[in-house]
């Protein structure tokens, strides 16, 4: 399910050009809004045309703590009006224009574009560069879907159990910096408090059941079996007892030596439940999942870029027996590996399914931060190696992506997920003034 947001509605105009038709438009268009119910509309139902109304619009929305404001440029307007919304309301703002009308005896009948162009500008030399525009009669979703990330990154709740996995640097975060660009706060616990945690007998079954079914087990003892579906349990009981959006593990090496097997499968079966859980302590990438999951995309899944063929073009999309299991291929068996942990296990294994992919990171550098995007497709392929992976022909040919990440420091995991979703996050690197790299 897409993150719930807030989102502010109003309709400018003048009653120089043809306000009444635009009054119309404006109607139709809040009839198609009101059908999404994944957001709280706040709608201003009247035209606003001037100041005083513009000033009441921009109360009624700090009132409602709106997300982000739709201005409807109904026709051309005076320039006071988003500027007084702006000034009660300070959001992220979608500049809508309606197509022009057919000409009515020679005059232009609405001049909304005009509008759009009036408003930008005033907002650009105002400082203001937290907009976007679209042009059409139906509301740009990318555009609802970076406010979405907005709310999601500032409503959740993520935990660190342990910290950072041994030597991984260039994972680590200033969490006053994570605070102050996204409004995170970091909440850290030990290693033991999730080993310690009484999992319910329940949830524990319901578990055993998924794995059993999902996966051949034949290389795995009683006892590893019986730690995976226990962690599974451990790990929903300890995000729900918290209250977690979502959490980061350092999942090697003290956690095979500690619990008896690595947490890889638990993590990959209570992942395809649709919780937030990354590993090797990587909050940056946790925070990348959680905005995907909040526009709707199924499953994220932490990757390493791991190898590339330059002839074939392909870059292989691993990890080490992590992905949420409902993205496995129909057509590959899917495994319950013990390679992991010096053989104690227990780590997925099978070969991800074919279809577009997008792959997307928030990377800090002392506190900075900036976005990397690129999108694909996953190609169908044998199961040849442990862990789980897909192969992926990118749209930027692979030896120009490899350059793009090696030289810009970014660090070595993404959060990938099937379906494009690289528009919506332009427009939040937009709002956040990331660089995207």
């Amino acid at each position: 399910m897409k993150q719930i947001v807030k989102l502010g509605v109003v309709c400018l105009a003048r009653k120089s050009f043809d306000f009444a038709a635009a009054e119309d438009m404006y109607c139709g268009v809040i009839k198609k809004l009101r059908l999404d119910t994944d957001i709280e509309w706040h709608i201003i139902e009247s035209a606003a045309y001037e100041v005083e109304d513009a000033v009441k619009a921009g109360h009624a929305f700090a009132a409602a703590q709106v997300d982000g404001i739709v201005i409807i440029n109904g026709t051309f307007h005076l320039g006071h009006l988003v500027l007084e919304i702006k000034k009660r309301a300070n959001k992220p703002m979608l500049l809508w224009a309606f197509p022009e009308m057919p000409y009515d005896g020679g005059k232009i009948r609405l001049n909304s574009i005009c509008g759009i162009n009036l408003n930008a500008s005033n907002l650009i030399k105002s400082g203001y560069s937290d907009f976007t525009y679209t042009v059409g009669m139906e509301i740009d979703n990318d555009w609802v879907d970076a406010i979405r990330m907005i709310r999601a990154l500032h409503d959740s709740r993520i935990g660190i159990i342990g910290y950072r996995a041994h030597g991984f640097f260039n994972v680590g975060v200033s969490e006053l910096a994570l605070y102050e660009k996204f409004g995170i706060l970091i909440d850290h616990y030990e290693l033991a408090e999730l080993w310690d945690i009484k999992e319910d007998d329940d949830v524990t079954a319901e578990y055993r059941e998924k794995l059993l079914a999902k996966f051949d087990t034949s290389e795995c003892n009683k006892d590893q079996v019986d730690k995976v579906v226990r962690m599974s349990a451990k790990l929903r009981k300890f995000m729900e007892h918290h209250g977690l959006s979502a959490v980061a593990i350092r999942c090697w090496h003290e956690f095979g030596e500690g619990y008896g097997i690595s947490p890889c499968a638990s993590m990959s079966l209570v992942q395809a439940d649709g919780y937030i859980v990354a590993c090797e302590g990587d909050i940056d990438c946790t925070i990348t999942m959680i905005c995907h999951q909040a526009i709707g995309a199924e499953t994220p899944y932490m990757a390493d870029l791991s190898q590339v063929d330059f002839k074939e073009d392909t870059a292989l999309m691993w990890h080490c027996g992590v992905a949420p299991c409902n993205l496995a291929d129909d057509a590959c068996k899917c495994t319950l590996d013990t390679y992991m942990a010096f053989g104690r296990g227990a780590s997925a294994g099978f070969v991800m399914r074919s279809g577009d992919v997008s792959i997307a990171r928030l990377d800090s550098i002392n506190g900075n931060y900036r976005l990397l995007l690129e999108s694909g497709k996953a190609l169908p392929m044998e199961k040849v190696l442990a862990g789980t992976y897909a192969k992926v022909r990118f749209d930027t040919p692979i030896e120009e992506l490899l350059d793009k990440i090696v030289y810009s420091g970014a660090a070595h995991h993404v959060s990938m997920v099937y379906g494009d979703y690289i528009k919506a996050f332009e427009i939040f690197a937009r709002f956040k003034k990331l660089e995207v790299i």
